[in-house]
C-alpha cells in the first residue's frame, strides 16, 4: 500500500511524537538513576504522579508527558517543508524517518553531555550562586538530572534545524531522478 504525501505527513508527525515519548521515558530512567530526588521531590508533584506509583514507572510517565509534544514541535517545520518540496511520498517518508533518527541521536548525546556537565557542576560547586535547587530537592540530584533534561531540550531545538537536512537531501535525490 502506498501512502500519499498528506497521509505520510500525519504518519511522520505521529512517529515523531511517539519517538519523543519513548525517548523521554527511557531518558528519565537514566536521569532517575542519577537524580532520584529530582523526581521524588519535584517532578512527580509537578506532573501529578500519584503517591504510591512505582518510582521508575513515575519517571517514565513524566518522560512521556514532558517529551511527546517536543517530537511534534521539532518535526513540524521540517516535515511541512518536506511535504511541499520532496516530490515522492516514499522519499518523504524515508527522509522523515531519517530526520527523527538524527534528532534522537543528537538528543541522546546531548543528554549524556548534560549529565557530565551536571556532575562537574555538582562536584566543583561551579555556578552554586546561580543555580539554586527548589526547596527540598537535593542539590546534586537537581544538577545532574536537570542538566540532562535541559541539554536534551536544547538538542531538540538544534534538531529542529538539522531535520531539514534529510528533507533537502531527499528533494535533491528526487530531482536528480527526474
Amino acid at each position: 500500500m502506498r501512502l500519499g504525501k498528506f497521509p505520510t505527513f500525519f504518519l511522520l508527525m505521529a512517529l515523531a511524537a511517539l519517538a519523543a515519548a519513548i525517548f523521554g521515558a527511557l531518558h528519565n530512567q537514566l536521569s532517575y538513576s542519577v537524580g532520584p530526588d529530582y523526581f521524588l521531590s519535584l517532578k512527580f508533584a509537578q506532573f501529578g504522579i500519584a503517591e504510591g506509583t512505582a518510582p521508575r514507572l513515575g519517571a517514565a510517565i513524566v518522560g512521556v508527558q514532558a517529551s511527546w509534544w517536543m517530537g511534534a514541535a521539532v518535526a513540524l517545520p521540517a516535515f511541512l517543508y518536506g511535504l511541499f518540496v520532496v516530490p515522492r511520498a516514499q522519499s518523504y517518508l524515508a527522509a522523515g524517518i531519517g530526520a527523527i533518527g538524527l534528532v534522537l541521536v543528537l538528543a541522546t548525546f546531548a543528554a549524556l553531555a548534560g549529565l557530565v556537565g551536571g556532575m562537574v557542576v555538582a562536584a566543583t560547586g561551579l555556578l552554586d550562586e546561580h543555580l539554586i535547587p527548589p526547596e527540598g530537592v537535593a542539590r546534586a540530584d537537581f544538577l545532574r538530572a536537570g542538566f540532562m533534561h535541559d541539554a536534551s531540550y536544547l538538542a531538540g531545538g538544534l534538531g529542529a534545524l538539522l531535520a531539514f537536512w534529510p528533507m533537502r537531501r531527499a528533494r535533491a535525490i528526487d530531482m536528480a531522478r527526474g
